[in-house]
């Protein structure tokens, strides 16, 4: 990565299965993805809990000495639903909540195979930046071909006139934990010139309730 400016990634918020996928690649590229996080300092934030992938990549990072954060909405946390967190835990009332915490504590965003769920939480961080509402930098780690479809659906709707270009430059992709992490690092944000006078800020009783929940 000679001549490139590397953006300081201290946090990796992971968003992927609560399955394990059909295929053992999956959970190896799990594993190894946090070997790879805690190979280079990087703390995981990620939706806590101990099942599937999720599981997986949280188990890892521990392993390595990294820090470990699962943000987690108190429905899932009845009746022992998801299983421990692997780490620290912050409770939430919802997923939406869940989502912004995640936003505002990490550095960037990788998302490894899963479901609904895993494509909702890619797709709100993708279009969020495209509003301006972070710049961070968002990647899928494409193992065995998940993602070849998704991403063959992204570039027709470029072709289709519905995704700018330097909209879908937001999404990032890679078939290597190493490659995805490097390329997170390399990422310049290019706002739409018209998008970027968007100005968000959240209100004071959504910041102050943020501010307690990370006291306790």
């Amino acid at each position: 990565m000679e001549g490139v400016s590397v953006r300081k990634i201290k946090k990796i918020c992971v968003f992927c299965g609560a399955n394990s996928g059909k295929d053992v690649a999956f959970v190896n590229a799990a594993f190894h993805l946090g070997k790879v996080l805690g190979k280079r300092k990087i703390d995981l934030v990620y939706g806590g809990g101990k099942l599937g992938l999720m599981g997986c990549v949280s188990t890892a990072v521990a392993q390595h000495e990294r820090q470990v954060l699962g943000i987690i909405p108190s429905a899932f946390t009845i009746n022992n639903l998801v299983g421990e967190t692997c780490g620290k835990e912050i409770k939430v009332a919802t997923m939406q909540e869940r989502l912004v915490m995640m936003m505002e504590l990490s550095d960037a965003f990788i998302a490894l195979p899963g479901g609904f769920g895993t494509l909702k939480e890619l797709f709100q961080m993708i279009s969020w930046a495209q509003l301006n509402i972070h710049n961070k930098p968002i990647g899928v780690l494409n193992i065995n071909g998940f993602f070849n479809g998704l991403l063959s659906f992204v570039d027709h709707a470029v072709k289709q006139e519905f995704i700018t270009p330097r909209a879908r430059k937001i999404l990032i992709s890679a078939t290597t934990a190493d490659e995805l992490v490097d390329k997170l690092q390399a990422f310049r944000f290019e706002p739409d010139p018209a998008l970027s006078k968007l100005k968000w800020s959240p209100s004071s009783s959504q910041k102050e309730k943020l501010d307690l929940t990370l006291r306790l």
